[in-house]
């Protein structure tokens, strides 16, 4: 019904149509974020690692906080999933969510804004206090027609934010982010060599600048200093650092210390789905939300670096690719990339939509020479089982796509419940 509708009502109806729905719940519910300090994240991959670390650093700092991610609600201390297979819900209930921010007397909200949100005018009448940028690859291209349309969907946070920027410096289009004037900027980096250019060039002035300094990953957790404050953070990959130094950024931004920041964020043993442990003996189970090309090539550089412990040790990976005709451009880079470090590659269903699965999982293994590391298996269920049948002692099985997802998205609008965590840890009971 959604396609006909975008098929035979011109684009300026339906833009008309997500702006006026933007207006009324903004009207219906009072305008609520004019009265609570709003920060949105926005950017390709770690947005929702980066809610949680500023969500811990606000209130480690005595602010009653909510938030809103593609993991979970949260108002104060009571937090509740977020079942929507939506991370940013839709105008009415955005805005009924923060009057209910604003009714249990919270001070911030922090929000992870999308492109699709964007898009449809979800971020409109919200009133954010500060705008953060992770990082931009391609992603949702066949939705927004072109990376530079893409672009373009996020780049509409900073120029509606006039208070705060916090950037990602070292990302290649942060020049592109720097441009937009704001009473504050603030930018994070582990490499500064680029910095002052990306400065120059884009002729900004930053009130601040936060390096992370002899950088350490382990299989364990991140060890980095900032202005000599050793961070010793139980996280895993170097793209955590970044989403670190992001959330610290907003801290530092609304007054709260270094020292306080560092006491937050090592208080944090993971976030849920994001590189989540699952199982360590007698082999390591991994489950993490990665789906685009360049998030899963930094969770398997990261594991074959730290977790891979001696040279015979197999990565053996689980993956597949979201249906329903998104993005099918990145499904033979996918399948790339896990040849690249992967020894045993079980292709599976994650989110096929309206699309045959067998489909999805074959335009995956069109980007793999060696087939003959490559097993089939539709059920995902099952593709899980023969994984952990192949792992042996020192062997690490990373199942990405899903994360901590509720439920498996199918034809026909059916959506089963479901949970990757579950499933290892039943089928770990049952070896």
């Amino acid at each position: 019904m959604k396609e006909l509708i975008k098929k035979f009502i011109p684009f300026f109806l339906i833009d008309w149509y997500h702006f006026s729905l933007a207006f009324l719940g903004a009207v219906v519910y009072g305008f609520p974020s004019n009265k609570i300090k709003v920060i949105g994240i926005t950017g390709t991959n770690g947005k929702s690692t980066v809610v949680d670390l500023t969500t811990k650093i606000l209130e480690k700092a005595g602010f009653k906080t909510a938030s809103l991610s593609s993991i979970k609600f949260k108002i104060g201390n009571k937090e509740w999933q977020n079942t929507l297979k939506m991370t940013m819900p839709g105008r009415l209930k955005l805005q009924k969510f923060l009057r209910q921010t604003v009714n249990n007397q919270c001070q911030y909200v922090v929000l992870e804004v999308t492109s699709e949100g964007i898009k449809q005018y979800r971020h409109k009448f919200i009133a954010f206090d500060a705008a953060v940028f992770t990082n931009l690859t391609p992603e949702h291209i066949e939705r927004h027609g072109s990376f530079e349309n893409y672009r373009k969907a996020k780049l509409k946070l900073f120029k509606a934010t006039k208070n705060i920027h916090i950037i990602n410096l070292d990302d290649d289009n942060a020049e592109y982010f720097l441009q937009f004037p704001s009473e504050k900027k603030f930018g994070y980096t582990l490499q500064e060599k680029n910095t002052k250019s990306v400065l120059l060039r884009s002729k900004t002035l930053l009130r601040q600048i936060i390096k992370a300094e002899n950088c350490q990953v382990t299989a364990n957790g991140l060890k980095f200093f900032i202005n000599n404050t050793e961070f010793n953070l139980g996280l895993l990959g170097k793209f955590n650092i970044y989403n670190s130094l992001a959330a610290i950024c907003v801290g530092l931004s609304q007054g709260i210390s270094l020292e306080k920041c560092k006491i937050a964020l090592e208080e944090i043993k993971g976030i849920p789905g994001r590189m989540e442990i699952v199982i360590e003996k007698p082999f390591t189970v991994i489950v993490d939300y990665a789906h685009t090309p360049d998030a899963l090539e930094k969770v398997y550089q990261t594991i074959r670096d730290t977790r891979c412990k001696i040279q015979d040790a197999k990565l053996i990976c689980v993956l597949g690719a979201a249906g329903g005709n998104r993005d099918k451009w990145k499904r033979p880079e996918l399948g790339k990339i896990a040849a690249k470090y992967c020894n045993e590659i079980i292709l599976t269903n994650e989110d096929p939509y309206d699309e045959l699965p067998i489909e999805i999982i074959n335009q995956i293994a069109e980007g793999i020479e060696n087939k003959s590391a490559v097993h089939k298996i539709l059920d995902r269920r099952e593709a899980i089982k023969k994984a952990m049948s192949l792992a042996k002692p020192d062997d690490v099985v990373i199942i990405t796509g899903k994360g901590c997802e509720p439920w498996m998205c199918v034809a026909k609008g059916k959506k089963i419940a479901w949970d990757d965590r579950k499933i290892v840890k039943f089928l770990d009971k049952q070896r």
